[in-house]
């Protein structure tokens, strides 16, 4: 049961944004829908974990954070995406930061020789889970995760030398 008392002892009637985050979808909901429409709070978001819930959700107009969903489609990236991927973008898209996994084929040499000479700043190495700021001479494993920030024109050169495998 929901007591809006508690709602307004925390101090909802004067908040700019409520996240619900408990772990039921149902409590999310009502709480999410109740600060948005009874106590016009601008900025809310709700935590989801059954993505049978995200249209109710939506239908009432909650920014929702699925971890579910995110979960899924991250995997799904990183098990059936074959070169770089885009995880974000900086300005208006001049510069990018890419991940990819290191092939095989490039396995053993150092970074600086596998990577574009123009455009181009390694951000992180992650391997076996545990992500370290990278050198230029750090060598490289099959299966690393390889983080980059890109230039537009660093990208299309990226993209040639992970498709020849060079």
């Amino acid at each position: 049961m929901l007591a809006e008392d508690v709602l307004e002892r925390a101090g909802v009637g004067q908040a700019d944004g409520l996240a619900a985050v408990t772990n039921s979808d149902s409590v999310n909901a009502v709480v999410g829908h109740v600060a948005r429409s009874v106590y016009k709070v601008p900025n809310v978001a709700v935590r989801n974990y059954d993505p049978r819930w995200r249209p109710l959700f939506e239908s009432f107009g909650l920014q929702v954070v699925s971890s579910t969903a995110w979960g899924a489609q991250r995997l799904e990236d990183l098990l059936c995406q074959r070169g770089a991927r885009t995880v974000l973008t900086a300005g208006n898209g001049e510069v990018e930061v890419q991940e990819f996994a290191v092939p095989t084929a490039w396995a053993g040499r150092p970074l600086r020789e596998v990577l574009p000479s123009v455009g181009c700043t390694p951000v992180a190495l992650t391997r076996g889970g545990k992500a370290m700021l990278p050198e230029p001479f750090s060598r490289l494993e099959a299966g690393d995760i390889v983080h980059l920030s890109l230039t537009l024109e660093a990208v299309e050169a990226l993209r040639e030398r992970l498709a020849g495998g060079r």
